[in-house]
């Protein structure tokens, strides 16, 4: 069974020829969304068919985009809320300390003493460097910089992540 990976959100039309606004959830827009990009289209958790992209353009902080197939507002309104995925055959190949994002939630985390401090639940994109939000039991979730000095090493196989909680990044 295919795997698909969510890139982005469509949240209205922009326009009457047919342009849909997505809140991106890619580091790389430019390259996802590139004219003949094909993305699954998925409604209600539902996925209901594969589109391809025909134009791509920034617009304040959404992406716009433009479907071939879909010239008109009328057509593109059936598109509002739902979610834009790509399978996983179509993700590409990162650099060896790149990951996406559904490789990095759910590992375990451990300080360098070995002691095991939580799962990472969530990564969100703060501007300057992505911050790691770890659960932890009986705990507030503790919030790590994505950054060379914290996160010290990382491995898939293993499901962990090793880090230097540094001085004040714990309450």
């Amino acid at each position: 069974m295919t795997q698909y990976y969510e890139v982005g959100k469509i949240v209205n039309t922009h326009g009457l020829k047919g342009e849909i606004r997505v809140i991106s959830f890619t580091d790389s827009p430019e390259e996802r969304y590139q004219p003949g990009s094909v993305l699954a289209f998925f409604k209600a958790d539902k996925f209901v068919r594969e589109v391809t992209v025909k134009a791509h353009r920034k617009h304040k902080t959404f992406d716009l985009l433009t479907l071939t197939g879909y010239p008109t507002i009328n057509d593109v309104e059936e598109f509002v809320g739902g979610v834009l995925k790509v399978s996983e055959e179509n993700l590409t190949q990162l650099s060896q300390d790149e990951y996406y994002l559904y490789e990095i939630i759910g590992l375990t985390v451990q300080d360098l003493e070995g002691n095991i401090l939580g799962k990472v639940k969530e990564v969100l994109a703060t501007g300057a460097n992505d911050v790691w939000v770890i659960q932890r039991q009986n705990k507030n979730d503790l919030l790590l910089p994505y950054i060379d000095e914290v996160i010290k090493s990382i491995d898939l196989e293993k499901q962990e992540v090793i880090v230097d909680v540094m001085e004040g990044l714990d309450d």
